[in-house]
């Protein structure tokens, strides 16, 4: 049995189901993160796990206690909201120590647990002052800190970096990964977010109208989507509709080139999709279906430059190192593309 076990979880509001049989398995220090557009249930879920809204049907047990029917505060649960929800008329060191002061721990061992918490967030000297003192990152921090100081069993983050601009939110999401593994804290994170979701996760779970559409490490989870929805949600995607030549071993055409995929393919035509880092600029070793293509767009990103080129059947979005001895072509240039049928995804509804 897993740390956190959720069961067949449904959640009805009225005659609208937006949670459908979810289940999940979180072992001890796992995190995970619940990843999706916005509606496709992953608070709901959340909220479920921290006893804020009642499951229409279904089981959540943490270290083998029934959570279902319990209070949140019961439940020794943390959680950060993505609006901070920090008590204006309290300082910071007050915030970080209100649940600890609610559960009647001695005010020693509060103050002690309070500089703790402060030290592992790095904002040891500000504990005197008040939250509309502070960043929006500082009380992100805050708010973490107030979560961790009862030591709760379970961390619940509710897209809580999601009010802060990209910069802070890249260097806070690494922060928040950092202590959540000095802690050893099981932790769900729920994200629109696909970068943060790659970046930090032990486990992603991608969901779609209430379903969770596909379980898997972040490699899996790019690299070998398991539906239409996840392939598209993930990262950036080319897609292209090829002619099945020999559907009993996997032989496709792809704008008059030839591709050997490997394994069995209905009859007729197929959704394949490839990302742009899977698709080479020239002829290359190792890459053995070649494209003839017209380059339609060239975008300078630094690093990297991301070109587009028609090849007919469709155009293809590519990516290129920046090279100072090797400019990229320009738009109208003819080139020929290079790719390798193992990096094809059959696309499946």
């Amino acid at each position: 049995m897993a740390f956190l076990d959720i069961e067949h979880l449904e959640k009805s509001f009225g005659p609208m189901k937006v949670v459908k049989d979810f289940n999940l398995g979180i072992e001890k220090g796992e995190f995970i993160s619940l990843l999706g557009p916005s509606g496709c249930g992953k608070t709901t879920v959340l909220r479920m796990v921290a006893g804020f809204e009642t499951p229409s049907t279904g089981a959540i047990r943490i270290d083998g206690a029934d959570m279902v029917g319990l209070r949140p505060n019961r439940r020794k649960i943390g959680m950060v909201f993505q609006a901070y929800a920090l008590f204006p008329n309290l300082t910071v060191a007050q915030n970080v120590g209100f649940g600890l002061k609610i559960a009647g721990v001695n005010r020693t061992d509060a103050d002690a647990r309070v500089a703790e918490m402060l030290a592992l967030i790095g904002l040891s000297d500000l504990g005197p002052r008040y939250p509309f003192q502070l960043s929006g990152g500082q009380q992100q921090r805050v708010a973490l800190a107030r979560a961790l100081a009862p030591r709760p069993q379970v961390l619940l983050l509710d897209e809580p970096l999601s009010a802060l601009d990209a910069k802070i939110r890249v260097s806070l999401r690494t922060e928040i990964r950092e202590i959540q593994q000095r802690l050893g804290i099981t932790t769900i994170f729920v994200t629109h977010d696909q970068e943060e979701a790659l970046s930090i996760s032990d486990r992603i779970v991608v969901m779609h109208q209430g379903i969770a559409d596909q379980v898997g490490s972040p490699y899996e989870i790019y690299n070998r989507p398991s539906t239409r929805f996840v392939a598209n949600f993930v990262g950036t995607l080319n897609v292209i509709e090829a002619e099945v030549t020999d559907p009993a071993k996997g032989h496709v055409r792809i704008a008059g080139a030839a591709a050997d995929l490997g394994r069995a393919l209905p009859s007729g035509k197929v959704s394949l999709a490839v990302r742009p880092e899977m698709i080479s600029l020239g002829i290359h070793p190792g890459r053995e279906t070649v494209l003839d293509g017209t380059i339609t767009d060239v975008h300078f990103l630094g690093s990297v430059i991301r070109l587009k080129a028609d090849i007919g059947a469709a155009v293809l979005a590519f990516d290129t190192f920046n090279a100072t001895d090797a400019p990229p072509p320009k738009a109208g240039a003819r080139v020929q593309l290079s790719l390798s049928a193992k990096d094809l995804l059959l696309l499946q509804d």
